[in-house]
């Protein structure tokens, strides 16, 4: 009987040690995912601010749909991944789900800036875009709360916290 209590201490420590991994290996997987897509993020902006300097519209509604084809590739390969089967998975995937989903909304709107036939509609296009980035600080701590929270229910840390 004693021979079989270290055994059961052994199969549970290992179980848990490999749903832990799992669960920073998804994390990752999501982080790599964001990483990628950063470098592209910074070039769409400067050159979009130098488009609306220069009015060139069109420009402005390539480089949204661009960066839109983009963000949406990642947020499709989210939204396919199954979350693992570890606490707090599906909430830390919906939270990643609506944080690629403002992303995305944040080019939508460039495009539909660039593409606006009469500058009303531009204007109105550019007002719904200045209410999206209103929402940025929010849709950032959201994602990073819900990611602390789900590296805390699987017992890893995350990397600069």
């Amino acid at each position: 009987m004693l021979r079989k209590i270290p055994f059961a201490v052994i199969l549970l420590i290992s179980l848990t040690a490999c749903k832990s991994k799992t669960a920073f290996n998804y994390s990752q997987d999501f982080v790599k995912k964001e990483q990628s897509f950063m470098p592209d993020v910074l070039s769409t902006e400067t050159k979009v601010a130098k488009y609306v300097a220069k009015e060139q519209y069109d420009s402005i509604a390539v480089a949204g749909e661009r960066m839109e084809k983009m963000i949406d590739a990642k947020l499709q390969e989210i939204k396919n991944q199954p979350a693992p089967d570890v606490k707090e998975g599906e909430n830390f995937k919906a939270a990643g789900v609506k944080y690629f989903s403002y992303m995305k909304s944040i080019y939508t709107s460039y495009k539909k800036i660039g593409n606006a036939k009469t500058p009303q509609e531009r204007n109105d296009e550019m007002n719904k875009l200045k209410q999206l980035t209103y929402q940025r600080v929010s849709v950032l701590q959201n994602m990073q709360s819900a990611q602390r929270q789900y590296a805390k229910a699987n017992g890893f840390r995350l990397e600069n916290n």
